[in-house]
């Protein structure tokens, strides 16, 4: 891809036109000095242009074009990206290096510039530390969200919204129907019952019942991949020349004004003394978050950042997984058969998801093919540090390529091929100890929300496997549907996942 091309096609052009004439040498004097202090026993790379760095060479699918640069240059890489120095890892090995070895040095975060840096500090899963505050919410989030018993307790709530979603899918019998998006209602709403005890979505409204909340929500999602000048060149970073922080900040405040009227309600009622929460009563997050001292913004950033990592992650997985089941109809008959040998009129919650082992290797087989997040979370080093041999220089940002390691075939067999079978009787998991398949991160970053992720991805799934014959519109033929995806902070379907169900026989 030219570079006018890419540059134009992310929105990027003329702004760094304007720029860059009339700073060129301001950049390159910049970036010469930069790389010339850190540029010793780097990664191997491509060759970075002048002030672009290697820019041009990234693409709109970039899991594939590092991953590319990893068959050329080995495991681990660097790139530049204006002036900010990347490092890939592509294999186990390197992955190794950085989630475990090297965890304590590569574990905080780089946070996109379109966000406000004023709140790092707040941040969940964009906390740039490991600090106290980081520390106290994910042992909050663990205890009294994703824990055993936490789950348990949820267990009346999570089955409600599930019977929610299956009444309405009944009731849209030969109509087109996008799994996509009544999976994120379904997601979106448990977790705001969690949390507020409130709906906040509706069915059959693609921008959701309340002003348009998804869409605010999948607008704030996009400005995180959103090519920013200010990630590039740090430089320009006060300011915000393309005004994405401006209008992140508007679209935040505006997602944060459907609750807060309901936090300012509890923390009044909880100070006056007036709340009294019976035993049999099930408490709020939203309690707990108040008992605890969280101020009114640090409550908006965590609620949103709950939302967001609970939502997209989900609701993908399971699209992805349907497309691939109704694209191999020898695994979606296997999936059948053994629902219906070992379950009863319809799926719960609560059921024994261990007993269904070939649904949990279709989930375990879409995940290694179409990670929710093709790079984790982004990464930044603490201070300088070695991996493989490598020097990682402080503030390089760092991305794990799991889609690339999903795609080796030094370490999958026919990696390309959807074949769950590979994981039966195999002992792998993706609990962050196995570093050839690690959806969900590993090290101290990991996901604390995998035990209830899963937990929904096998339930919903499950539900719509066993209640429905889904096929897609018009007839069409499942083994030529479109498959491409669409890079963000999930992997998604470049084309959205639009079916329709008919009565089993």
């Amino acid at each position: 891809m030219e570079i006018t091309r890419f540059l134009m096609g992310n929105g990027l052009f003329s702004s760094l036109f304007l720029l860059l004439t009339p700073l060129v040498f301001v950049v390159v004097f910049f970036f010469t000095k930069k790389y010339s202090r850190s540029a010793k026993n780097l990664p191997p790379g491509p060759p970075p242009w002048p002030i672009i760095g290697n820019l041009h060479q990234i693409g709109e699918s970039p899991q594939v074009s590092m991953a590319i640069f990893a068959q050329q240059h080995g495991p681990l890489i660097s790139l530049h990206l204006g002036t900010q120095l990347l490092v890939v890892a592509s294999s186990p090995e390197a992955a190794a290096g950085i989630l475990k070895t090297q965890d304590r040095f590569l574990s905080s975060r780089a946070i996109p510039n379109a966000y406000d840096h004023a709140y790092s500090s707040f941040y969940f899963i964009w906390s740039t530390n490991c600090g106290e505050h980081w520390k106290s919410l994910r042992t909050l989030c663990r205890n009294d969200m994703f824990s055993v018993k936490a789950l348990q307790a949820q267990s009346r709530l999570r089955q409600e919204k599930l019977d929610q979603m299956l009444g309405f899918l009944r009731g849209k019998k030969n109509q087109v129907v996008n799994i996509g998006d009544v999976v994120f209602t379904t997601m979106f709403n448990t977790m705001s019952q969690v949390i507020f005890a409130k709906d906040f979505l509706g069915y059959g409204d693609e921008h959701g019942t309340v002003g348009g909340l998804k869409w605010k929500l999948s607008t704030l999602l996009k400005y995180v991949t959103r090519p920013n000048i200010s990630d590039f060149y740090p430089i320009f970073r006060r300011f915000d020349l393309q005004g994405l922080r401006k209008e992140n900040f508007k679209n935040t405040q505006e997602v944060y004004s459907f609750w807060e009227g309901m936090v300012e309600e509890r923390r009044a009622k909880m100070k006056s003394s007036k709340m009294v929460i019976e035993e049999e009563e099930e408490k709020l997050f939203l309690d707990r978050l108040l008992e605890n001292g969280f101020t009114n913004q640090q409550i908006n950033i965590c609620a949103l950042d709950l939302f967001i990592a609970s939502t997209d992650t989900t609701s993908s997985t399971i699209e992805w997984t349907m497309a691939e089941l109704l694209k191999n109809k020898e695994a979606m008959s296997k999936v059948r058969q053994e629902l219906k040998y070992n379950t009863n009129s319809n799926i719960t919650h609560e059921f024994e998801f261990s007993k269904l082992p070939y649904l949990n290797a279709c989930i375990k087989e879409t995940l290694r093919l179409h990670p929710p997040a093709p790079f984790l979370i982004p990464r930044r080093a603490v201070e300088t540090c070695e991996v493989m041999n490598y020097t990682i220089p402080q503030n390089t940002q760092i991305f794990i390529n799991v889609w690339a390691i999903a795609r080796d075939p030094r370490v999958w067999e026919d990696p390309l091929s959807y074949k769950p079978e590979r994981f039966l009787g195999l002992n792998l998991d993706f609990k962050g100890q196995d570093f050839e398949y690690i959806p969900f991160g590993a090290g101290r970053r990991m996901c604390p929300g995998l035990p209830s992720g899963i937990k929904s991805v096998q339930s919903i799934l499950a539900s719509l496997i066993h209640e429905f014959d889904w096929v897609l519109p018009n007839d069409e033929d499942p083994s030529k549907l479109d498959m491409k995806e669409k890079f963000g902070v999930t992997l998604q379907k470049e084309k959205p996942l639009q079916l329709i169900f008919k009565d089993l026989n």
